[in-house]
């Protein structure tokens, strides 16, 4: 029955394509790389800098195929304002069931009861995840507080400068930053404690973006009911991690839980909004009442609401179901060990670099990232980024608690995520760090040439040009195709060719 049906289809289809090119000379089924041969090239092109590069970066990973199919797959077509069984468009009969299993299985992998969580799928990357929450549970001008973005914290958490108000958040909200101890590099809870008495924020960020170390989600929640704030989790980075039970769980003491998709939980580049519901709490009446006051959550509403029709049109489709395979696959027994691995991978990057020599804030790391501190050399994070870049090694320049400017900061980021997927294990990772360890060292050559001689420092400019000199660029081509070498042994996920 199943042969007959294929071969009937197969016939509808052909029947339906010479119709088409009786009518149009476009028929939408040419390959890309047939349509667009330009676009296919570029596309090829980093689809091997990625084979034969180092991905560092901490936010960055490699999803599987099976999320790339659905990405590319019939949903992206698919018009669906509104949600599950409240639509503004007609046809949406599957999509409800794709939308509904997906909202299911997040809550499956994070081991939450549907009577006490929610979850919207719809929310299209982590900063607008974060905003939306902020319109539903703030009004406007509402106090918030966040990690400072020199200490770890993210944009979208409140940062501004002396003179301008950098991210939508601090532009739209009143925000107010709280800090890390710049000797041991860790939150600092009691200074958190105390400006919270004086700020009194609606809603308080227990969020990173490059801090290493756990956060202690009991503290924030009692710095939270000390002045009757929200406490909003951003688990963007570590969500994977969570879900593996290899780092300290936010649901527990949180009110809402923000995360991205496409970092540690390997899946595609979009967002989740998870949110209480149900009892908040029960307070007794007065003498001779008959029941108990009983409070609930509303943010379901509030959050649904803020996402569509507040900040957002369309959902994108294809997306939603993507998020709905990584979540699945969140949920094996293989994922979670790779999320050990990701974690024992971050540890040995950092005890083979401070085994020769290099200084990381925080003194280590209990996740998937670390940050290095490159003040001890006399390098900036923007010229080392520069050098790692040039031997295919990929990584971010990263501010460290004490910089002045975001623009010039003094660390880099590294993280595991990316590859672990490829397969890298501690033996592997050890190699790793000897590669970062000689670009750094390149790095400090490059930063001390100069043909003017200047007593001033030598300025970004000048240090790429200098990485041009014969002596530096042999060097630089040397490192360089040793890294792609030994790169291109570890396989990666998705298509071969894009």
């Amino acid at each position: 029955m199943k042969s007959f049906l294929a071969r009937s289809l197969c016939s509808s289809i052909k029947q339906a394509q010479q119709i088409n090119c009786r009518r149009l000379k476009w028929t939408g089924r040419e390959s890309l790389r047939d349509i667009d041969p330009e676009m296919y090239g570029l596309i090829q092109k980093e689809k091997k800098r990625q084979i034969q590069g180092l991905e560092m970066i901490a936010s960055e990973n490699f999803t599987s195929r099976g999320v790339l199919e659905a990405l590319g797959s019939c949903l992206t077509n698919k018009y669906s304002e509104g949600y599950p069984g409240v639509r503004y468009y007609g046809g949406n009969e599957y999509i409800d069931e794709i939308e509904s299993l997906t909202q299911k299985r997040a809550l499956q992998a994070f081991d939450l009861n549907p009577e006490e969580w929610g979850v919207n799928v719809q929310s299209l990357s982590g900063a607008p995840a974060n905003f939306a929450v902020y319109t539903a549970l703030l009004e406007p001008h509402g106090r918030l507080m966040g990690l400072d973005l020199p200490d770890g914290g993210h944009l979208s958490h409140g940062y501004a400068t002396l003179t301008k108000k950098i991210s939508a958040t601090s532009a739209f909200f009143e925000t107010m930053p709280y800090k890390v101890d710049p000797k041991t590099g860790l939150i600092d809870y009691d200074l958190l404690a105390r400006t919270s008495k004086l700020f009194r924020p609606k809603l308080i960020v227990a969020g990173i973006s490059c801090y290493s170390r756990n956060l202690e989600y009991d503290k924030f929640r009692s710095i939270c009911d000390d002045v009757g704030a929200i406490l909003l989790a951003d688990m963007a980075h570590v969500s994977g991690l969570v879900a593996a039970k290899v780092v300290a769980n936010p649901f527990e003491h949180s009110d809402v839980v923000t995360t991205t998709t496409h970092k540690s939980l390997r899946g595609p580049r979009a967002a989740l909004i998870f949110f209480r519901r149900g009892i908040k709490k029960k307070q007794p009446t007065k003498k001779g009442g008959k029941d108990d006051h009983v409070e609930t959550y509303d943010y379901e509403r509030r959050i649904n609401e803020a996402i569509f029709p507040g900040l957002q049109g369309g959902p994108h489709n294809n997306t939603i179901a993507a998020i709905g395979i990584a979540l699945k696959e969140a949920s094996s027994n293989e994922f979670k060990s790779y999320a050990k691995q990701i974690v024992n991978n971050a540890k040995q990057l950092v005890k083979s670099l401070q085994d020769k020599g290099y200084v990381f804030v925080s003194g280590g790391t209990d996740t998937h990232l670390a940050l290095l501190d490159l003040r001890p050399l006399g390098l900036d994070g923007a010229k080392t980024e520069k050098v790692l870049e040039a031997v295919s090694v990929a990584v971010n320049k990263n501010t460290c608690p004490g910089d002045k400017s975001a623009l010039k900061p003094s660390g880099i980021r590294l993280g595991t995520p990316a590859l672990t997927t490829r397969g890298f294990r501690e033996k592997d990772i050890v190699e790793v760090a000897n590669y970062v360890d000689q670009a750094i060292k390149l790095a400090v050559e490059i930063n001390k040439s100069n043909d003017n001689k200047k007593s001033s420092p030598v300025t970004l400019k000048d240090f790429k040009e200098n990485m041009k000199r014969s002596e530096h660029a042999k060097s630089i081509q040397n490192l360089k195709q040793a890294i792609e070498s030994f790169a291109e042994k570890y396989s990666m996920p998705g298509y071969d060719e894009i």
